[in-house]
């Protein structure tokens, strides 16, 4: 009997150290041009825990796009407020937040349109660790190319509706795993013109409709399942805001004088890693679906 207890205890404690590490990973990650994604496979795969899930992928990112709100919480009610002002008043449509509402909405299409056109290969096929590596290794190149030829001279005012769907495509380049949403709009932005720190900006509040429709589906859908481990979900989630929120704050700071050089080097380098540990190691890239 005692034997059973301690066993109980020991798969507690892992399932809440888990927990921890993925809201780390997920907190850590979701913003910086790395790949959250990407992450959390590679973590769970090396403590061999298998697929978190789609549902506690889901949630945890609920708990980063909180922590996107709460920074940017001037920002977005200026935004609502004149977007919702726009709709009835023709002096409000000029104003730049409203203009702002209405880009961060236009860009907001292509992701959703292909998230459901290809959501099964999204949550089987593309869930695959080679195909992390190459998307780490590529993006990583394409973020280089575009930090170091982008003339870092438009701001948010000189945004306009054919960028806002350039953004959006690149939004959309995130549902594959290893590309990194924030990575692939922020590539977008630099080879527009777009200064690093607005380009990160806009990728910020362009992702909270996408991430937040996308966690409350997941979050409906599995509301009332009792093989979800709310707890140790919940857990997750608080620390994912917390280190979320932290990252935010510095990388915004960072990106008013520093390039984004580091994590090129940090994606190529993590992603031939990866394909030599799935070659040399004899591991199969693909994840059990959770």
């Amino acid at each position: 009997m005692a034997c059973v207890a301690e066993a109980r205890m020991n798969m507690e404690q892992i399932h809440w150290i888990q927990a921890i590490v993925l809201g780390i990973v997920q907190g850590l990650t979701e913003f910086l041009p790395v790949s959250s994604s990407a992450h959390v496979e590679i973590v769970s795969r090396l403590f061999h825990w298998g697929d978190p899930g789609a549902a506690f992928t889901a949630v945890t990112q609920i708990g980063t796009e909180t922590a996107v709100i709460i920074y940017f919480w001037k920002d977005i009610t200026s935004i609502i407020s004149a977007w919702i002002k726009s709709l009835y008043q023709a002096e409000a449509r000029k104003l730049p937040e409203a203009r702002l509402g209405w880009f961060v909405l236009l860009g907001s299409l292509p992701i959703g349109v292909l998230g459901l056109l290809f959501k099964d290969q999204i949550e089987t096929t593309a869930r695959n660790l080679w195909i992390v590596a190459v998307a780490l290794i590529l993006m990583g190149i394409v973020l280089g190319v575009a930090d170091r030829i982008a003339k870092h001279t438009k701001n948010i005012e000189d945004l306009n509706p054919k960028n806002a769907v350039a953004f959006g495509i690149g939004q959309a380049l995130a549902l594959i795993p290893g590309v990194s949403r924030s990575g692939a709009t922020i590539s977008f932005g630099l080879f527009m013109g777009f200064k690093r720190e607005v380009a990160a900006r806009y990728s910020f509040l362009l992702a909270i409709p996408a991430v937040l429709a996308s966690g409350l589906l997941e979050l409906v859908k599995v509301v009332n399942d009792p093989a979800v481990q709310w707890p140790v979900t919940l857990v997750a989630t608080l620390v994912a805001f917390a280190v979320g929120y932290w990252v935010i704050a510095t990388l915004m700071k960072y990106l008013v004088s520093g390039s984004f050089m580091p994590f090129v080097v940090y994606r190529i380098a993590l992603g031939v890693a990866l394909m030599a540990w799935l070659y040399f190691g004899n591991h199969p890239g693909t994840l059990p679906v959770g």
